[in-house]
């Protein structure tokens, strides 16, 4: 059994992989075995398995007119079986092969329904089962309308992806019959029209079947490159042959279909396409619809596929084509296509269309007075569009403010990591700076835009008294103090309408009506419950509308504390310092530090802090503070800054992490907490990357755990995480932070868990079974388990339970029980 194979065996150096029983596990170890024996899922302790196997915190979805509240409990975790159905991996996308649904796609769990000021009111608890059976169909995707009158559900069911439309006031569930939403482009895509009309993307009639594969090659596969630099990240799921871009044109054929809540009636409008994205225009003036068209890359994406760009009328028929974007190739790194891009349909009374075009070629290298402009294209939509205004750096983001006059626009300088957001006058042209900060700010961070659905179904910026609402998390020294704000349209001041307390963490959610303000509430010992209040002070009297049970009392025995510091060179640092239930004080256990570095520009804001204390501790099913529960100390999130100028950052990422893990090891052991002899490192993805080098370059650890990592940057030649440069720009940084490259040195325990079909750009398993090899050739102790069914992050009860049990054991195996101190 696995519980009994040997951790520590560096001296073998045969390569073992162990049979696969059913959708079993796939585990490649050093070892030393006559035959490969059999491996199975295991399961952590008792505690944590409770733990992951309590129902996931209700989600609270207020509806836009504020009368009706939705209780959404998403499912925790996947099955191996709803891993294992047939997948379609085709030009960067994911889906369901049956029903076009997105892999991954979170099932509801449970739903319900109350009134929202009649806290005594008996709940709708809405009937999801509907004949089903669990395995193979789900409901997810909650959305409400305009009007909070009705709500939709999206149900995957073995054939296809039906929508669902319930009565907000009884709870009553019916289905759009003949319809067939298909999400393989784009997920929930709805354009409402108005409280009860909507346009979405379904399955085109008659479709016929999908095409089959060749049994027979009949043409080599070929590719050619013409002299013209096209670098492009390591991408998963890409077109492979002339089969894969037949079943795409088939799988994301689209039809736009307008469907009437009242009467549950559908109509088809216009041609089948390959649609990705639909928006209403104005007061239901037309549709602005996006499509892709030939030809494919096989070494691109979907989304930087040829473009079309169309002005539709209600009935589906094209009124003018607004831009024809070509194939994404030959552009720089963080560079974007010369031409227009990135459309918006306005959701005022003028209906117009508004998008952006480079003015430095596409090209962040060029040297220019602007990067981008704002373009607008006004109804009819016969004439030449507007300039609207010049953007000196790259262009973000839009939001439109529900005042009908402006818009929000930011945009990012990605060499000084630096943001600025502009109110735009979207008539008169007035434009004037409302934010200007860096983009890891937190202390001074002005917050986000409320957004609130309008009748006509638009996502708009909230105003309130005449002034824009910000709400943000109110990062401080002390800990996170969420905030909601009011910007001044007129003179750009900011006058701060509510702020948490220290005591309790209260989020503020909606501003009614009548000035008082919902919000979430929760503490160390109470969950997340929703509350109404005036707005003032945090000691105003709040009335709780909501009441959670706290899921698993062990919880509360858990220490938490946020721990600030300096490392050797001044920088500040901190990490969350979490101590097992049964710890006493002036134990110096065994400890795992869990971290990810980030990147910063100014070391002031390295050291800036978030989170807040008084948060209820809520794990997540793959988080290392499961641990804790064992008998180990946490350190969690210990910052890990990369302090320099953006284009060179990585440089002396190695002499800075070092810097960081050795600073946070000296700190817990001056806590009193920590036996620096007794320390792992671990983390995640890029974090992962991080554990590995610090294995490899330092003797601070006595072992290792790393999921979902890259270790070879010269598989990812064209940049990776914050590095501009490519591989042959900057070889020595390339090489000196590849681990892989330096496996000889990595002496400590390192164990290894990569999901088998990660999709992330980069993080190919390929990563952790290459570095794995290397381990063993050069005489490493390593352990590599491979998740089947599994990307990036793992989803399955089983497969987060085993991913528990191996930190687990890797932990006791080479630092000891916890509780045994020295």
């Amino acid at each position: 059994m696995l519980s009994s194979l040997p951790f520590l065996l560096p001296h073998f150096k045969r390569f073992a992989r162990l049979a696969l029983t059913g959708a079993g596990l796939a585990l490649l170890g050093v070892g030393a075995m006559a035959a490969p024996q059999q491996a199975i899922y295991q399961q952590a302790p008792a505690s944590v398995r409770e733990l992951l196997d309590t129902p996931a915190l209700p989600k609270h979805l207020v509806s836009p007119n504020k009368q009706y509240l939705a209780l959404l409990e998403p499912r925790r975790f996947n099955s191996l079986a709803e891993l294992a159905r047939p997948t379609l991996k085709l030009a960067g996308l994911r889906f369901d092969e049956a029903s076009s649904v997105p892999s991954q796609t979170t099932a509801i769990a449970r739903l319900r329904l109350r009134p929202l000021f009649k806290p005594q009111a008996a709940e709708q608890i809405i009937d999801l089962a509907q004949g089903q059976a669990a395995d193979k169909s789900f409901f997810h995707s909650f959305s409400w309308s305009p009007d909070g009158q009705r709500f939709l559900l999206e149900r995957r069911s073995d054939k296809a992806n039906e929508l669902w439309v319930g009565n907000a006031g009884s709870g009553e569930l019916q289905q759009i019959k003949g319809l067939r939403l298909n999400n393989a482009l784009a997920q929930g895509e709805l354009a409402w029209l108005n409280a009860s009309e909507l346009v979405l993307l379904a399955q085109v009639e008659r479709r016929g079947a999908a095409p089959k594969q060749p049994s027979v090659p009949n043409a080599p596969l070929i590719r050619e490159t013409t002299g013209r630099a096209s670098p492009e990240r390591t991408h998963a799921d890409l077109l492979q042959n002339p089969h894969d871009e037949r079943l795409l044109e088939y799988h994301a054929l689209s039809q736009l279909v307008r469907v009437d809540l009242r009467s549950l009636q559908t109509k088809r409008l216009g041609m089948p396409a390959l649609f990705f994205s639909v928006a209403s225009l104005g007061d239901a003036e037309g549709l602005l619809t996006e499509r892709i068209t030939r030809p494919f890359s096989y070494s691109l994406t979907w989304d930087d596929f040829p473009q079309v760009v169309e002005v539709r009328r209600p009935d589906g028929v094209v009124q003018r084509e607004i831009a024809r974007l070509p194939l994404k190739r030959g552009v720089a790194i963080n560079g974007v296509l010369p031409g227009p891009r990135l459309f918006y349909a306005s959701p005022n009374k003028d209906a117009a269309v508004y998008w952006v075009e480079a003015l430095d070629g596409g090209n962040p290298n060029n040297r220019v007075a602007h990067r981008d402009r704002l373009m607008r294209l006004d109804a009819p939509y016969t004439g030449e569009a507007q300039e609207l205004l010049r953007l000196p750096q790259r262009f973000n983001t839009m939001r439109f403010i529900d005042d009908g006059q402006h818009a929000l626009v930011t945009e990012d300088d990605g060499l000084r990591a630096w943001t600025r957001s502009y109110l735009l006058a979207l008539r008169g042209g007035s434009i004037r700076t409302v934010f200007d900060h860096s983009q890891r700010e937190r202390y001074r961070h002005p917050g986000s835009p409320m957004m609130r659905m309008s009748p006509g179904g638009h996502l708009l910026a909230q105003t309130h008294g005449g002034g824009l609402l910000l709400q943000g998390a109110g990062a401080s020294p002390k800990g996170d103090r969420p905030f909601l704000d009011r910007l001044n349209l007129q003179d750009g001041s900011v006058q701060r309408l509510f702020q948490s307390g220290e005591a309790v963490y209260t989020q503020p959610l909606e501003l009614l009506g009548d000035g008082r303000l919902l919000s979430l509430q929760e503490s160390t010992n109470q969950p997340p419950s929703l509350h109404v209040q005036a707005l003032g002070s945090p000691g105003v009297a709040s009335q709780a509308l909501t009441k959670a049970r706290a899921p698993h009392p062990l919880m509360r025995k858990i220490r938490r504390e946020l721990i600030s510091f300096k490392r050797a060179d001044g920088v500040d640092m901190s990490f969350w310092m979490y101590l097992p239930p049964d710890y006493k004080e002036g134990e110096a256990r065994a400890t795992l530090v869990w971290a990810y570095p980030l990147e910063f520009n100014d070391p002031a804001l390295a050291g800036q802090l978030s989170g807040s204390s008084n948060r209820y501790p809520n794990f997540s099913g793959l988080s290392p503070l499961m641990l804790v529960l064992d008998g180990y100390v946490v350190l969690m999130d210990a910052t890990m800054p990369i302090v320099g100028d953006a284009k060179s950052v990585n440089d002396d990422f190695i002499e800075q992490i070092t810097l960081s893990a050795k600073a946070v090891i000296d700190k817990a052991e001056d806590l009193g907490v920590t036996d620096p002899k007794r320390v792992a490192i671990g983390g995640h993805s890029y974090g992962a990357f991080m554990a590995v080098n610090l294995l490899a370059h330092t003797d601070l650890f006595k072992a290792g755990i790393a999921r979902s990592g890259a270790y070879n940057r010269t598989l990812t030649p064209f940049g990776f995480q914050s590095e501009r440069r490519s591989l042959w720009d900057a070889r020595d940084s390339y090489l000196k932070l590849s681990p892989f490259l330096y496996a000889n040195q990595i002496k400590e325990p390192l164990l290894l868990i990569h999901g088998e079909v990660d999709d992330r750009a980069g993080t190919l398993p390929m990563q952790s079974e290459r570095l794995y090899q290397a381990l063993s050739g050069t005489g490493g102790t390593a352990r590599y388990v491979l998740l089947p069914l599994e990307a990036h992050g793992y989803t399955a009860r089983e497969s987060v339970g085993h991913v528990q049990w191996e930190m687990r054991q890797w932990l006791r195996a080479h630092l000891g029980d916890p509780r045994d101190l020295h």
